[in-house]
């Protein structure tokens, strides 16, 4: 479905005015007319318009003063220069001035539809440019266990759909990320995704945020604003930590998801939307509807295809890569040179319970690169650095020979994960990379006799 656009017209001539409106809302698009650019200004200044069309020679104010002014107020908006004068200097000026094209009248309804088309496009690239560099410093998603391999499995086979998808998992474990890999693997891709927090944002916005508001309809209200459903047309809407949302909102939500219509604050007519919807929560949204806090009928909407995210200490097998990847990351942002992690260090982290998840992870590899002023992290390094936290983590320094330390580390290794997976061997086995008669070798030889450890688990 091709994009909508609110375009704003400049010119002196009512007829033009009238023609080119008319062509742009036959096409589906918001149209505004001004004939003189002193309002045009003004108007600019107020909402925000995806493209202008101003005619050059008007009375009062000329085109190219109206170009000039606009930079100089800082509005960004593209501007297209319409002319039935138009010579190469008049062109070229208007060029310089940032005009991204240049059109001689009378113009045909197709270059017109041509011309709004293309330089929608030029504004997705420069947001999607945008949003790269703004997602500079994120981590992706970055596994190794078996655990997340079927969480991705899941978003594999559900991207592809218009399926709407409930992310669920305690704070910092990844949920935008994975709303936004949904989103990238989706037909939807080339369209854009657009993110509300909706514990972010007042109880008495959170209605204009959605769905937008016109001019004068609220004190405050200087000028139309389009809501984050309109701006996510023919992408996708993230609606992060959705069970923070007021029941009075949940109702008006509901609306636009059963009949995909919304209506700005204000306005007199419903608009057409065709936006995929994601949500998310760290909250048990079940749990909030039997104590009335949650619509049900909104739940059967939005908890079409849940995703539950493990928190960290779910996902001891994933933190050495996580931990890779992170410095890495940071390396390359600070132009450091590269910082290694010891083992000791490693086993430290994999077993610390990480209450803030991977976001906590990122910022404690970060705090330990920059206390470390050789080549790698130590275990002197994360006690200085962290040492309320993680000191109760860090492995003692064992006594006895290399062999008999091997050996203990071995079988702490063995015991810790056949207790992860409640002694079930072909996990416990996967889990450690070994075959599973080379894991029955193996805690033989370590004195272990995992049948009695089993059965003594299932006495506790």
């Amino acid at each position: 479905m091709p994009q909508k656009a609110n375009l704003l017209i400049v010119d002196d001539e009512a007829n033009t005015l009238a023609s080119l409106s008319r062509a742009f809302r036959l096409a589906g698009h918001d149209a505004t007319v001004c004939d003189n650019a002193t309002k045009a200004l003004e108007l600019a200044k107020m909402q925000n318009f995806d493209l202008i069309f101003s005619d050059v020679v008007m009375p009062g104010k000329d085109g190219l003063s109206f170009l000039e002014d606009l930079s100089s107020q800082g509005i960004t908006t593209p501007v297209v220069m319409m002319s039935g004068q138009a010579h190469i200097e008049m062109a070229v000026r208007a060029t310089r001035l940032g005009a991204i094209d240049f059109l001689e009248k009378p113009v045909s309804s197709d270059r017109l539809l041509l011309t709004v088309e293309n330089a929608l496009k030029l504004q997705r690239l420069e947001s999607e440019n945008r949003n790269l560099k703004q997602r500079l410093g994120k981590h992706e998603i970055v596994w190794k266990g078996e655990l997340m391999r079927n969480i991705m499995a899941q978003v594999d086979r559900v991207a592809a759909s218009e399926t709407r998808v409930c992310i669920l998992g305690e704070t910092g474990t990844g949920k935008e990320v994975i709303a936004r890999t949904l989103h990238e693997r989706s037909p939807r891709a080339a369209g854009p995704m657009v993110t509300l927090n909706c514990a972010a944002v007042p109880a008495e916005l959170i209605e204009s945020e959605l769905f937008g508001h016109e001019k004068g309809s609220f004190t405050g209200a200087a000028g139309r604003h389009m809501g984050k459903f309109e701006q996510a047309e023919g992408g996708t809407i993230f609606l992060d930590e959705i069970g923070d949302m007021p029941l009075t909102m949940q109702a008006k939500l509901l609306r636009v998801l059963e009949e995909g219509e919304v209506e700005r604050i204000g306005g007199d007519k419903p608009i057409s939307v065709n936006v995929r919807v994601l949500v998310a929560t760290h909250r048990n949204l079940e749990a909030l509807v039997r104590e009335g806090k949650f619509r049900q009928d909104l739940f059967h909407r939005v908890y079409v295809f849940p995703i539950m995210l493990p928190p960290l200490r779910e996902r001891g097998e994933d933190i050495p890569a996580l931990v890779e990847y992170f410095a890495g990351q940071i390396c390359a942002q600070n132009n450091w040179r590269p910082i290694r992690f010891t083992a000791d260090v490693i086993q430290s982290l994999c077993g610390y319970p990480w209450p803030g998840n991977i976001r906590e992870l990122r910022n404690v590899v970060e705090r330990l690169m920059l206390v470390t002023t050789g080549d790698e992290v130590t275990a002197e390094a994360l006690r200085s650095a962290l040492p309320s936290r993680l000191e109760a983590h860090l492995p003692s320094s064992p006594a006895g020979s290399l062999a008999d330390r091997v050996q203990n580390f071995e079988r702490d290794s063995i015991l810790a994960e056949l207790k992860k997976h409640n002694y079930h061997i072909t996990n416990a086995a996967k889990a450690l990379g070994l075959e599973r008669s080379h894991l029955y070798r193996k805690a033989e030889q370590l004195g272990i006799d995992i049948q009695k450890q089993r059965e003594d688990a299932a006495l506790q």
